[in-house]
C-alpha cells in the first residue's frame, strides 16, 4: 500500500493511486473489525443486556462509508484527469502494480490454506484481498496500455473501474449492517419457512407477534406467541418449539410466550361457552 501511493504520486498515476487507497480502506476495516471484535466479547451489563456484539456492525457500517467516501474521491480525480490528462511514468507504474499484484495473490493463498478457512472474519479478509488483486491487475492494465499506445486517458479509465469496485464494497457493507440495525430479518433465514416450522410443532393452534431479528453476525433472535391446542401443556410445546427452530433453522436465541386455546381461557375465568353466549344474549 504504501508503495502503491508513493510511486503513484512520483508516476502520476491516479491507478496505483486510487488502489493504494482501496488497501487502506481495507486495512482500516479490517482493524475496526480487530478492536470491535474485542469489544463484543466483553461481558454484557445491566445497561447493555445483550452485551457490545453490535460494535462489530456499527464498525462494519462505519466501513462502509469511508469507503463509499473513498470512492467519490477516486471518480472525482478521475474526471478531471480525464479532461487534462496528465503524463505518467509507465514503466514504474507497470512494475510496481505487478509486484502488488503478487503480494495480494500470496496473501489470498496464505488466507484461503489458513486452519481458520471457515472463520467469518478470514473469509472477509480473503474478499479484501482478491478485491484488492483486481485493482492491481487493473493497474498493471492501465500501464501496458500507456506503454503500448500512449494513451494516457487508460489511467483515469481504469481508475474509475477501481473506484467501482470500492463503491461496491461500501454498498454491500452498508445494505448489511443497516439491515441489522434496522432489525431485519436475517437474509440467511427464510421467514416464510419459520412460519411453516411453527404450525407444523405438535401443539401449536396458531401464532402471533412473530419477531426475528439479529444482534449481530450469527446471533440471531426470534420472538413468538404460540396458542396452545387445547388440552396441551405449555411447557412440553415451548420445549419442542424450541428444539424444531434450533434444529431447522440454527435459531438458538428464542423467546416463547405461550398462550392458551380461546376456549380455555374462558373457564379458567370461571365463564364457559355456556355462559358467554347468556351474557351477549
Amino acid at each position: 500500500m504504501v508503495v502503491e501511493a508513493t510511486v503513484g504520486w512520483w508516476s502520476g498515476s491516479l491507478a496505483l493511486m486510487a488502489d493504494a487507497g482501496h488497501m487502506l480502506a481495507d486495512a482500516v476495516a479490517l482493524g475496526l473489525a480487530i478492536v470491535a471484535q474485542r469489544i463484543a466479547t466483553q461481558t454484557r451489563t445491566r445497561a447493555q443486556t445483550y452485551g457490545f456484539r453490535r460494535a462489530e456492525v456499527l464498525a462494519a457500517f462505519a466501513n462502509g462509508i469511508a469507503l463509499a467516501l473513498t470512492a467519490v474521491w477516486v471518480f472525482s480525480e478521475a474526471a478531471a484527469r480525464w479532461q487534462e490528462p496528465e503524463p505518467i511514468e509507465a514503466v514504474a507504474m507497470t512494475a510496481t502494480a505487478a509486484v502488488g499484484l503478487v503480494v495480494n495473490l500470496v496473501s489470498a493463498f496464505i488466507l484461503s490454506r489458513g486452519s481458520h478457512g471457515h472463520n467469518v472474519n478470514t473469509r472477509a479478509a480473503l474478499a479484501h484481498v482478491i478485491s484488492d488483486a483486481l485493482g492491481s491487475v487493473g493497474a498493471i492494465l492501465a500501464g501496458v496500455l500507456v506503454l503500448a499506445f500512449g494513451w494516457t486517458r487508460a489511467d483515469p479509465a481504469i481508475s474509475a473501474f477501481i473506484g467501482c469496485l470500492i463503491l461496491w464494497g461500501g454498498w454491500r457493507l452498508v445494505r448489511d449492517t443497516s439491515r441489522v440495525l434496522m432489525e431485519g430479518t436475517p437474509t440467511a433465514i427464510d421467514i416464510a419457512q419459520v412460519e411453516e416450522t411453527l404450525r407444523g410443532v405438535p401443539g401449536v393452534a396458531d401464532f402471533h407477534d412473530l419477531h426475528l431479528w439479529s444482534i449481530s453476525d450469527d446471533f440471531d433472535v426470534l420472538t413468538v406467541h404460540v396458542v396452545l391446542d387445547e388440552g396441551r401443556h405449555g411447557t412440553e410445546v415451548v420445549e419442542a418449539v424450541s428444539r424444531r427452530l434450533r434444529d431447522r433453522h440454527g435459531i438458538e436465541h428464542v423467546t416463547i410466550q405461550p398462550e392458551a386455546a380461546p376456549q380455555e381461557r374462558l373457564v379458567t375465568l370461571g365463564r364457559g361457552p355456556r355462559d358467554r353466549t347468556r351474557s351477549e344474549t
